[in-house]
């Protein structure tokens, strides 16, 4: 397999903090595995280009917002690979915010597990109304939702 041709960064804020990662970490074992499989086989190698596919929607600005509704089973069946079984059943509805930066680094910005919030809910709150998630104080213009990192190996 050739080496991807986009390179995945984390925006990190003037204090040194990677949102993006922060949120990763603070995912279910599934849903992190799920969006680090996603980012790896499907966002390293097609970059802003998941713009207009299930994967990916345009936001103006430069700005995309990668989607993920499926488990990282899903995300390598439809690559070809083979996965383990998902030991859990659960839905996966995860955003990642992204800037393509030249022709070769997607800047994730940040994100949010749209399964957990609530219409009701203040942006970045999940639906027991816990505090705002970790992401960028104001989303970029045009971004109605904060977004926030990652930091893990995605095929534990």
């Amino acid at each position: 397999m050739s080496a991807p041709p986009y390179t995945l960064e984390f925006y990190e804020d003037e204090d040194g903090h990677e949102p993006v990662l922060d949120w990763l970490r603070n995912l279910t074992p599934r849903k992190r595995r799920a969006i680090g499989v996603a980012m790896f086989e499907i966002l390293q190698y097609e970059g802003p280009h998941v713009v207009g596919t299930n994967f990916g929607k345009g936001l103006g600005g430069g700005l995309f917002e990668f989607r993920l509704d499926q488990d990282a089973a899903q995300v390598l069946a439809r690559k070809g690979k083979k996965a383990r079984a998902e030991s859990e059943p659960a839905k996966v509805l995860l955003r990642v915010f992204c800037h393509a930066h030249g022709d070769q680094i997607v800047l994730l910005l940040g994100g949010y597990d749209k399964g957990e919030r609530s219409t009701a809910s203040p942006a970045g709150a999940d639906r027991a109304g816990a505090e705002p998630t970790q992401g960028l104080e104001s989303p970029p213009e045009g971004v109605t939702d904060p977004v926030d990192d990652i930091g893990f190996i995605p095929y534990d």
